[in-house]
């Protein structure tokens, strides 16, 4: 049995129970036990409920010594955003503004989850509103970068990276509304996920609508298949959910990339990146080719579609102050309450145009993997900053605006010591392929993960 089963991946934790050599119980013993040492040093968690927590992993145990799981998952510790309802805790969403009452319901993927048997540990901390891309909040205070805690760790799913990260569970639940899966992991060096739109139902609705995306956060490829197996589901409460076709998203995950076509845009024409970042994509973009992938660098061909986001911001602070008022307003952080106020300008005309432009952008998109299977960019522009500062990462938001699927995939450090990560953009739908050419990369360059001192179980 491994020394430390908090640094053992969901894969192996499943063929430990298998195999009797650990079981549910000492795993959430030892994950919690971490939670505990690491919490006052990273602040991951904004929430955790110990007791319960072994509760489930008793039960787990049990069925596991009868040879009966629950589902695939049985046993797994997993965290959740604090945008995500868990029931019997509170959605405090970052914020002041929200309530601390606990939930009575668990949205779609905790629900799942919980039919499956995973340990659901608690939630990790999130932007506030999930607004911004830095996990720095008045109301849960400050979540550092995974690898330095002077630097910044991300958002909005920063609490969700950094537990990744820290083995504070091996399975982390994130959101990503325009990049908040895929900064934070990128810049706290795990592998982020970000399904096409609807694969994984959501409830209640998201203030940013069709923007939100659900997925994980995890430290390999294959953990994150396998918690999509879970929870890449239908929900009658999302109308807007996709229909489960039986898939098994570990299948053909090994299956390679020789002969793929893949577009390779440094820019995506309108955009400047940092040199050394530049190097380290250009490296791992030579290890996709060596892997027998076809590689032309081509940009996709679309002009900055910031204005379309600024545009459809409206509906998201209309939504939010519907949903807390002006006196929850008045509670924000400054920052949100200016974007609120500017977002609020914008002409219903000015929203429906960005739709159409919207529109336009998604079908342009199916077009270039008509003749591209893949597209791949930079994640990041610059290095991660220090704390305060949001890491700049303006490759992302298109493809929430297309609702394809993508991912973040570590390629390794930059001369600071912080993590780097190529973006791996599938056509819609064709979250198999994303998730195949992010294992093709792994499997050459498995993915560093932190270090530890074993004896004290703090970062070294």
């Amino acid at each position: 049995m491994p020394t430390d089963l908090t640094q053992v991946s969901a894969n192996e934790l499943l063929n430990l129970y298998k195999r009797k050599a650990a079981s549910p119980v000492e795993v959430s013993k030892a994950v919690l036990s971490h939670i505990e040492t690491l919490q006052p040093y990273f602040n991951a968690y904004r929430a955790v409920d110990p007791d319960n927590a072994l509760a489930q992993a008793k039960a787990s145990e049990a069925r596991w010594h009868k040879g009966k799981p629950q589902g695939l998952l049985d046993g797994v510790p997993v965290g959740f955003k604090d945008l995500l309802n868990v029931q019997g805790f509170p959605t405090r969403k970052g914020s002041l503004a929200t309530s601390d009452k606990p939930q009575t319901e668990d949205s779609p993927a905790a629900a799942r989850l919980r039919e499956s048997g995973a340990i659901l540990l608690g939630k990790t901390q999130t932007a506030e509103f999930g607004w911004k891309g830095l996990t720095e909040t008045k109301l849960a205070g400050v979540t550092p970068n995974a690898w330095d805690r002077q630097h910044a760790s991300g958002g909005s799913s920063g609490g969700a990276a950094v537990a990744a990260a820290l083995g504070l569970g091996p399975l982390q639940v994130g959101t990503d509304g325009g990049g908040s899966i895929r900064q934070p992991a990128a810049v706290n060096g795990v592998y982020g996920f970000k399904p096409t739109y609807g694969r994984v139902a959501g409830f209640p609705a998201a203030h940013n609508g069709s923007l939100f995306h659900i997925g994980p956060l995890t430290r390999t490829v294959t953990d994150a298949a396998l918690l999509l197996n879970v929870i890449a589901a239908p929900d009658v409460r999302d109308w807007t959910s996709l229909p489960s076709d039986g898939r098994n998203w570990t299948d053909k995950l090994n299956n390679g990339i020789k002969g793929l076509r893949i577009a390779y845009s440094r820019t995506l024409g309108y955009l400047t990146v940092d040199p050394e970042i530049q190097a380290l994509v250009d490296k791992a973009v030579s290890e996709l080719a060596k892997q027998g992938a076809i590689i032309e660098n081509v940009d996709p061909g679309f002009e900055n579609p910031a204005p379309i986001l600024d545009a459809l911001a409206a509906e998201r602070a209309i939504r939010l102050r519907r949903d807390i008022g002006d006196a929850g307003v008045a509670l924000l952080d400054p920052a949100i309450q200016a974007s609120i106020a500017k977002a609020e300008k914008h002409t219903l005309a000015e929203v429906v145009e960005a739709h159409e432009r919207r529109a336009a952008l998604g079908a342009a998109l199916r077009r270039f993997h008509q003749r591209y299977d893949l597209l791949v960019t930079p994640v990041t522009s610059k290095p991660v900053p220090a704390l305060g500062t949001a890491p700049e990462a303006p490759f992302l938001s298109p493809f929430n605006l297309t609702q394809q699927p993508a991912a973040a995939v570590p390629i390794g450090f930059d001369s600071h010591g912080l993590p780097v990560a190529l973006h791996i953009v599938g056509a819609q739908f064709n979250d198999a392929l994303v998730l195949r050419a992010s294992r093709a990369y792994e499997a050459a360059h498995p993915f560093a993960t932190r270090p530890f001192d074993s004896a004290a179980k703090t970062p070294a």
